[in-house]
């Protein structure tokens, strides 16, 4: 009985093990997918580096027909273009640079199961709720409430993956530092 007993706990293991595999590659993908957006958008940014953002945001708009008379974000757009600098588009790029580099780093070590990653992701998380709960209550959109709740559920996740390995460690004697 007691091989029975000893098969069947550790194939729930198994199965928890895999779930969180599982839940921290989702992570990892999404923060891989958030770099790489970032990255393409510097990039983006550095193709405008010399060259007139005025006509592009404008020939961006009529291709979209939208008229910017009629619209307040379109002109918030087009007065953006016009202020912008090859100084400015530059720094913009490096921050992408910087943000995804960042991301990449977390991405890979969810995807690796790291200590370090789960904390990193729990905390850099956590810093985002202030703003997008600022940003909710400013204005709710289906975007601003799917952003809140997908981090929050990352956040909590994160949280209980270091509530539990630090609980078993405390079982089995070990430290987690």
């Amino acid at each position: 009985m007691d091989h029975v007993a000893a098969a069947i706990v550790e194939h729930a293991r198994a199965a928890e093990r895999h779930r969180r595999r599982t839940a921290l590659r989702a992570v990892a993908s999404l923060e891989l997918l958030k770099g790489l957006v970032v990255l393409l958008l510097g990039f983006g940014a550095v193709s405008l580096v010399h060259k007139d953002a005025w006509d592009m945001a404008e020939a961006l708009l009529r291709f979209l027909r939208v008229n910017p008379d009629r619209h307040h974000y379109a002109q918030v757009f087009l007065n953006l273009a016009d202020n912008i600098t090859d100084a400015k588009l530059w720094a913009m790029a490096a921050g992408a640079a910087a943000y995804s580099i960042v991301r990449f780093v977390e991405a890979y070590g969810l995807w690796r199961e790291r200590t370090w990653a789960e904390w990193f992701a729990l905390i850099s998380g956590a810093l985002y709720v202030p703003f997008e709960t600022y940003e909710l209550i400013r204005r709710q959109t289906v975007i601003h409430v799917a952003v809140l709740l997908i981090n929050l559920a990352i956040v909590f996740y994160m949280l209980y993956l270091r509530l539990t390995a630090d609980a078993e460690a405390a079982r089995n004697g070990r430290s987690r530092a």
